[in-house]
Parts: C-alpha cells; structure tokens; sequence
C-alpha cells in the first residue's frame, strides 16, 4: 500500500514514527495486556459478547514501509531565506515492521532534481539539500512553503533511490527536535570524538554573526568523547555540526545516533503506561505537528509498535568530494553506498549487509 503522505511536523517524526506503539496506547487509553484474572468464586459482572472488538487503528498497514526524515534549517531570522535541508535520514521497515534501517544521505550529494510545475522551477543537476529550497519557492512571494518543498526533495530522493514512493515523510526543525529532547528529560548520547560547536557559546546562547558574514565569533560549546548527559539544546547542536573531522559524514551518523537515543529514552519512559508523561511530551511540542492524508499519524505508531531501539540498525553510506574546474561542487556515493540504495529499493537491505558489515554502525 503506497501512498504519498506528508507527515509535516518539528519533531513530531520521533514521537509519531519511532517511538511507536506506546505513543498509540497510552493516547488511547488501553493495554495489550489481558484484564487481571477473576477471584476465585467471584461473579462476573456481565455475560461475555460474541462481538469481536474493533481493530485497532493502523492494523491494516502492513510492511515493507519507506519513511523519510528531514531536518530543515529555516533561519527564520532572515525574512528572504529559502529552507535548505540539513539532515536526510530514510528509515527502511521490513515486511513484519519489527526491524528497519536508518541511514543518511549526504546533504551536498550531487543528484538530478525533477522539474516541478507547481512553482515553474525547470530542474536540473545540484546538491540535494537545493531541493528542498527550490521546490519551497512560490511564485509571487518570498515567503517559503515547506511542505511544498519536502514534495520536490522527495521526488528527488526517489529517482536517485530507486525508492518509488514513501509511505510518510516528516520535516523537523532544530528548535521542535530540541523541545522534544527536552520533554523527554535529556537524553543519554555516547560522543565518539571531540565536536566544536560553530553555533553555540557554552551557556547556550547563539554565537554572534561574524560581521559582513563569513562565520561566527565568540566563545564555542564543546562536546569531548565520553558518555554524556546533554539537554534539548546541547543534543541538537552536537548532532548538526559538519565542521568537524569526517565533515558531513560525521554530523550524518550524529544525527542518527541522536534519534536512536531518543527512542531509547522514550522506551524508557515507559510512554506506553504512564499517560501523564506522555501528554507532557505532546504538550511541549504544542502546534508542530501538522498531518496531511489519508491515515494518521496514530495509525502509524500503531504499525510500528513492535520497532524496538535494538531492531534499528544504523547504516552508514561511505563517499567523497566532487570537483570540477578545481572547486568544491559536493558530494557522491561510492559503489559500495550506492549498491544498499539498490539492496533497499529491491526489498534486500539485510542480504546486502551481510555482505558488508562495515556500514553497520554499532
């Protein structure tokens, strides 16, 4: 069952596609467990029906599901700024949508982007995250149309892929993923190298733009090796520096370790009992969450309610630098990365690793 959904929300995606089936309990209200056994001698207080209860919402969706998840700077300081997507990350979900694969694509990947009718714009070869900035131009205006956006990178990501269609997609923006990290009470991330942060001073607050442009001044947030504890702010701005050693590459596998430990928080949350704690977490991210089709966001969850943090494995898709004339033009798969796009797109992702383990991140 292929639909073309747009699940449009600042980090609405970890709530409604990764942190699955407690989402869809515990706004429902209900258990999968069996009501406690009757005392012994006790009457039951009503006959038993023939009626067989209501399937629950999303029952019917079955696997393998392509999900896409976009991380979008907005800039919302610059009243002409286009959005430009940061973070593509695809989250693959086999056939019994118990076990997927998440993984990135780069940023600056140099791809063939469709024409687009809805805003004239005539396409042509760019970095993908161009994308999702000229298909959010509209004609007359300077204001940009996010959704509008998402549906020319996703067209894009789909010729390079080999992925005919995507089931749901979300775009998040770094502010929305930084209340959601802290509604969940932090998060728990293991920094695998020392991260200077381009953004950030170390209480947080936004470095100062470099006059003229060109950069940033002022004191830098920094993240050493270790096991950390960071908060909303500390978890988004380590997961979007590029400027670091392994550039882009790097900041991609950041990025999918911060939403592999989000999900391992919120399993630990245990969101699927405790309904006061999750509406916390729904209240903190107040109107971000915008759903665009046929099914629902809860319907969804409900699907993936048995995608476990452990059934999620990271993949990492090795590349390089393109040049032309001398100059940096962007990036491109080897044929090693190129080939799990194929793997995923025939439905064999798990074969193909088998056969190269060493873009399994562990």
């Amino acid at each position: 069952m292929r639909t073309n959904r747009l699940l449009w929300a600042a980090a609405g995606v970890v709530v409604v596609l990764l942190l699955a089936g407690g989402v869809v309990l515990a706004l429902r209200g209900g258990s999968d467990e069996p009501p406690p056994a009757a005392e012994p001698g006790a009457v039951p207080s009503a006959l038993p029906t023939s009626a067989s209860p209501a399937p629950s919402p999303g029952a019917d969706i079955t696997g393998p599901l392509d999900l896409l998840i976009l991380g979008v700077d907005t800039r919302v300081s610059i009243p002409d700024w286009q959005p430009h997507s940061d973070a593509i990350m695809l989250l693959h979900v086999d056939a019994g949508l118990e076990r997927g694969y998440l993984y990135s694509l780069p940023r600056d990947l140099r791809v063939d982007v469709p024409a687009f009718a809805k805003n004239g714009y005539g396409g042509g070869r760019h970095k993908l995250t161009e994308a999702m900035s000229d298909g959010a131009k509209v004609r007359g205006t300077d204001k940009p149309n996010v959704a509008q956006g998402y549906e020319l990178l996703a067209r894009t990501i789909s010729k390079y892929t080999g992925i005919k269609e995507f089931d749901a997609g979300a775009v998040l923006t770094f502010n929305g993923l930084s209340k959601l990290t802290d509604a969940l009470g932090g998060v728990t991330l293991k920094i695998d190298q020392k991260v200077v942060s381009q953004h950030r001073r170390p209480d947080g607050t936004a470095r100062t733009l470099r006059s003229g442009g060109g950069g940033y001044v002022g004191p830098q947030a920094t993240y050493l090796p270790g096991t950390r504890e960071l908060v909303g702010w500390q978890a988004i701005d380590y997961a979007r520096q590029r400027y670091t050693a392994g550039g882009d590459y790097t900041r991609q596998r950041h990025q999918r370790q911060l939403v592999k430990a989000l999900l391992t928080k919120a399993e630990d949350a245990g969101l699927a009992t405790d309904q006061a704690k999750l509406q916390s977490v729904l209240t903190a991210l107040g109107d971000t969450l915008v759903f665009s089709g046929e099914r629902t966001p809860i319907e969804y969850a409900y699907a993936l309610r048995n995608l476990a943090p452990g059934k999620l494995t990271m993949v990492g898709l090795p590349g390089g630098a393109v040049y032309s004339g001398g100059g940096y033009i962007g990036e491109q798969l080897n044929a090693t990365g190129r080939g799990f796009l194929r793997a995923v797109a025939n439905g064999d992702p798990a074969a193909y690793l088998a056969k190269h383990p060493e873009l399994v991140h562990k």
